[in-house]
């Protein structure tokens, strides 16, 4: 991109770049949520239980153990525009060599208590600590990709990496239950799947290394520490409100209602995929136009992505019935109910990201990961309490409740810490408050003949799109040029 782009110029790059990033990465993150119901055929409700729960603890050790450097990327482009690869090279070597002590010290001092509590093997932890390293890397390329609005060659490496896990995993379980080793499904789930995503992982670690001149720069690494290291409770906050509900059922039920809830949380991971794409592909847009003070003029947008989702998250609902049927069949019926409370949560999360977007960017990241820590904090405690009142489902709301809690404190710490303000927070409040009337209260209907549902869903979807037509050509005509 050039050093000083016009404002047409920079809009219509970021929707083109945007575009082609969103697109690419529903594809290649869309086969994982396609092959669930594969998996969820090959496996026992307990062991994709098991399944779902290692992959919470290893969302956690990412962020712990890399201290969440890659999150200065962002920023460090508009602060070291010269040296911005040198910087990546960096900061990713920070990161690696805190993984290398923080594992170290577990291996060394903890690490039968560290696997008795996260319910590994010794299989299971070789491949965690492997993962930590790759998965670092691919964020660190993915962030510095998208912020210098290139995204063919992020999402080719994520393609190259996720499809052939996908497939060697499948192989694998489909192997396993030929040979009868049932017992050893989980393992080997693990081997086919991450196996892939390691190489392509420590691959970029060099590439990134070798484009950076194989940095460490003590100023990369001041920087990178002084942005990211009040990020950590944020991050981890984050990975526990996603990953706690299924590990407590896990330890205060059992894994076959853990299974059942991580299937419904499959269903919510599908507007959160989107959610995350379109948020990677909206945020470099962001931080330009707040680098230029033209704050007010992502406004407007901002509210029609926040009725696009609002409204995507209620198709789901309505829908709900056939897509748990689909990805587990009858034994996971019960995941019906828990879909709504669930998609609300993501668009709470979601929406939240347009406060904290500003703190990140003013570097006011301890205040940023303040509220989301309080959120967790909220959600753990009201997960032990109601879990134990009213079963395993009350998890999906005290979720929920707690995203809408964080964006509430976001939306108030914005004003309160940054002196400015995006978007109206008592609008945001109202329309997060609409959504979630209207998403619980589907569940209601979700005892009706489907072809009621989906022909309400087919006459809302056709009522939107005719609201929708003058943005939707606007953005075409931009995708042409």
């Amino acid at each position: 991109m050039k050093e000083k782009v016009t404002k047409k110029e920079l809009n219509r790059k970021a929707a083109i770049a945007g575009a082609f990033y969103v697109f690419a990465q529903l594809f290649v993150r869309g086969i994982t949520f396609i092959v669930t119901p594969i998996y969820s055929r090959l496996v026992s409700q307990a062991q994709y239980g098991e399944i779902r729960v290692y992959e919470s603890w290893l969302l956690i050790m990412v962020p712990l153990m890399s201290l969440c450097l890659y999150r200065s990327v962002e920023r460090a482009k508009f602060d070291f525009p010269d040296s911005f690869e040198e910087y990546v090279s960096s900061a990713q070597t920070l990161s690696y060599l805190t993984i290398l002590a923080g594992y170290g010290i577990i291996t060394v001092f903890f690490r039968k208590i560290f696997m008795n509590f996260c319910g590994l093997n010794g299989l299971m932890y070789v491949f965690m600590i492997l993962y930590t390293f790759s998965y670092t890397s691919f964020l660190y390329y993915q962030r510095r990709e998208r912020q210098l609005l290139r995204y063919k060659s992020s999402t080719f490496m994520t393609a190259v990496t996720m499809i052939p896990a996908t497939l060697l995993s499948i192989l694998l379980l489909y192997l396993g239950n030929l040979a009868d080793k049932t017992e050893w499904l989980v393992e080997l789930r693990v081997i086919g799947f991450y196996t892939p995503q390691v190489i392509g992982g420590l691959a970029l670690a060099f590439l990134m290394c070798r484009q950076g001149h194989f940095a460490a720069r003590r100023a990369h690494w001041s920087y990178a520490l002084k942005f990211s290291l009040p990020l950590i409770p944020e991050m981890l906050s984050i990975q526990i409100m996603n990953q706690s509900d299924k590990i407590m059922i896990q330890k205060m039920v059992d894994s076959e209602s853990a299974g059942i809830f991580a299937l419904a949380t499959t269903v919510s991971f599908i507007i959160w995929i989107i959610e995350d794409a379109v948020w990677a592909a909206w945020l470099p847009w962001l931080y330009e136009k707040m680098s230029r003070d033209e704050v007010s003029e992502i406004r407007k947008p901002w509210y029609f992505i926040v009725c696009v989702f609002g409204l995507f998250s209620w198709l789901l609902v309505i829908l709900s019935p056939e897509i748990i049927a689909i990805l587990g069949g009858y034994k996971y019926q019960m995941a019906v109910y828990l879909v709504a409370p669930m998609v609300t949560g993501t668009l709470f999360r979601f929406f939240s990201n347009c406060f904290t977007a500003v703190e990140n960017y003013q570097r006011k990241t301890a205040y940023c990961a303040l509220g989301t820590a309080a959120a967790m904090v909220l959600n753990v405690v009201l997960n032990a309490v109601f879990i134990s009142l009213f079963g395993y489902q009350a998890a999906a709301y005290t979720t929920a409740f707690s995203y809408f809690a964080l964006l509430i404190f976001q939306g108030w710490l914005e004003k309160k810490v940054c002196g400015m303000r995006c978007v109206s927070l008592a609008k945001m409040a109202l329309l997060s408050v609409l959504f979630a009337a209207v998403n619980i209260g589907t569940n209601y209907t979700l005892g009706m003949p489907w072809y009621f549902r989906w022909t309400a869903a087919a006459a809302v979807s056709l009522l939107a799109l005719k609201i929708a037509f003058p943005y939707l050509k606007l953005f075409a005509g931009q995708l042409k040029k």
